[in-house]
C-alpha cells in the first residue's frame, strides 16, 4: 500500500475507519509506514485514514522525536471506557497544515485497546498523551479538526481552509486527467 499524507478535505479523512482483524505482517509493515511519515512530518501523532489506510489503527509519541521512541504506542481498535477532567489546549494536525486552535477535551482517558499482535490493554493516560490519543481516536471516527472549530475559529481560519480546499480540487481535477 503507498501511504501518503491526506490533506483536508480528502473524503477518507471523513468516514468512521474500520477494525482491524487481521494482525499479521501487512499491519506491522502499514504501522511501520505510519511511524515513517508522523516523523517525517514532525508529528507526534498519526492516525490511519491520515495516509489513506481506512482501518482503527493510530501510533503517537509526545517527544515527537524518532530519537525518543520510549513514549511511542501503536493503539488498534482503541476505545475510550472512562474519561475525566477537561481542559483547553491548542490542537494542530497534519491534516491542516499551519492551522492551530483551542480543543476542549478531557484531561485523562481510560484506554482500552489491542496491540500488533491483537493483545487486549487497558491503561489510564492524562495530560499531553490524553490529548493526542483523543485528538487522533477522532480521525478514527471521522472527526476532524475542522469539526471541533468555534464558529468564530472557522472564520478566521477561512482562508486557510479555502486553500486547503482548493488544493484538493486541483489534485483531484490533475489525477483525473492524467
Amino acid at each position: 500500500m503507498q501511504m501518503q499524507l491526506r490533506l483536508y478535505p480528502d473524503p477518507v479523512l471523513q468516514k468512521a475507519a474500520a477494525p482491524v482483524t487481521e494482525f499479521d505482517d501487512a499491519l506491522r509493515e502499514g504501522i511501520a509506514e505510519m511511524y515513517r511519515i508522523m516523523y517525517a512530518e514532525g508529528g507526534v501523532g498519526l492516525a490511519a485514514p491520515q495516509v489513506g489506510w481506512s482501518v482503527q489503527v493510530l501510533v503517537l509519541n509526545p517527544s515527537g522525536s524518532k530519537d525518543d521512541t520510549t513514549g511511542e504506542r501503536t493503539v488498534i481498535n482503541p476505545r475510550i471506557v472512562k474519561k475525566w477532567g477537561k481542559a483547553s489546549e491548542q490542537e494542530g494536525c497534519l491534516s491542516f497544515p499551519e492551522i492551530f486552535v483551542d480543543v476542549e477535551r478531557p484531561i485523562g482517558v481510560r484506554l482500552a485497546w489491542q496491540d500488533e499482535q491483537g493483545e487486549e490493554h487497558e491503561e489510564d493516560l492524562t495530560e499531553f498523551p490524553a490529548r493526542i490519543l483523543q485528538h487522533e481516536k477522532d480521525h478514527l471516527d471521522g472527526v476532524l479538526l475542522v469539526h471541533r472549530m468555534s464558529p468564530v475559529d472557522k472564520i478566521q481560519h477561512r482562508v486557510a481552509l479555502d486553500e486547503l480546499i482548493d488544493l484538493f480540487a486541483r489534485q483531484q481535477a490533475s489525477a483525473n486527467a492524467g
